[in-house]
């Protein structure tokens, strides 16, 4: 299948490509260009598109010229903390960069067939306490940032772009990820660089409970959804259906890693709005396309944890 992937270099889109090519489908990448990013002579995997999702003429030139099958729409700014400063770039480039591709897809591809959206869990927002957890697709939407409304807004778009027109569109709301290689800016892998190092630990709020999914299940969620049939017009829920605190997390990760120095919370600056819990229903995707996570969060750890060590080091990735 010939499948063009937006924000192939980003943290899911580089361990998604490679196992889209390994399964043998034509895999384009669709990438914003940023000064730095790009080693001069190093050999891509891929054939490489570079344009702004905001560029609406650049946009549907390239889908013309490369006329994929099926979309996996992964680019956007997403740091929840970066929205609040940065909204109208967040919302120009997660909304109206979404409507851009996917009415490019719409109007200059014959026939297309799949269109899968990175959807995310902050689109639930604020749903109070554990007792209303774990959340099902069919959850009110809540979003509390303006990278959460951007997404939601997008979202909202495809589902009349499905009704209206057949698009076939699938949502994946992913709940919190990591297993990051390249950046210590996210809860895990902060936590794990600043003991690595044997520095005293600083953090923001312990009480928040999120569910934390590791990389490899995010990719599979996907493969899962690709090439099915069944996945066309719906929305999933991929996550563990775990719940954990910031606080039981650091000491997960202290307890793997034998740190010995001190935690000191409360150095971050608060959000203007913050979800106290966040923990998914996986039931329907396990139902329908069969999957379910292969990794728990000690498992997972154990991997991201080991990969940050041996980078410190010096040793194999």
């Amino acid at each position: 299948m010939k499948i063009l992937v937006t924000g192939g270099s980003g943290f899911i889109g580089s361990h998604l490509v490679p196992k889209l090519v390994e399964l043998g489908h034509d895999v384009y990448s669709l990438e914003r260009y940023v000064t730095g990013r790009y080693v001069l002579g190093k050999q891509r995997m891929v054939k490489t598109f570079f344009g702004d999702l905001r560029d609406h003429f650049a946009i549907r030139k390239i889908i013309c010229e490369v006329q994929p099958e099926a979309v996996i729409h992964l680019a956007s700014i997403s740091p929840v903390s970066y929205s609040y400063d940065h909204p109208i770039e967040v919302i120009e480039t997660n909304f109206l960069g979404t409507v851009n591709l996917a009415e490019s897809c719409l109007r200059q591809v014959s026939p297309f067939k799949h269109f899968l959206y990175a959807g995310t869990s902050e689109e639930y927002g604020n749903h109070g306490k554990h007792e209303d957890m774990p959340l099902k697709e069919t959850a009110e939407l809540r979003p509390t940032s303006p990278y959460a409304v951007s997404k939601v807004a997008a979202d909202k778009y495809l589902q009349y772009m499905r009704d209206a027109y057949d698009f076939p569109v699938t949502v994946l709301r992913n709940f919190n990820t990591y297993g990051r290689k390249a950046n210590t800016h996210f809860v895990v892998e902060r936590i794990i660089m600043q003991m690595l190092q044997e520095n005293t630990v600083r953090l923001g709020d312990p009480t928040p409970v999120r569910d934390l999914m590791y990389v490899n299940d995010h990719v599979n969620s996907y493969l899962a959804c690709l090439d099915s049939e069944e996945a066309v017009g719906e929305t999933f829920n991929f996550c563990t259906g775990r719940g954990v605190s910031i606080a039981q997390l650091a000491e997960l990760i202290k307890q793997l890693i034998g740190f010995e120095s001190e935690i000191i919370w409360h150095t971050i600056p608060e959000r203007p709005l913050d979800v106290p819990v966040l923990v998914g229903d996986y039931s329907k995707a396990k139902q329908i396309l069969g999957w379910k996570p292969k990794f728990t969060l000690e498992e997972g750890l154990r991997l991201t944890i080991d990969f940050w060590r041996n980078s410190f080091s010096g040793g194999p990735e």
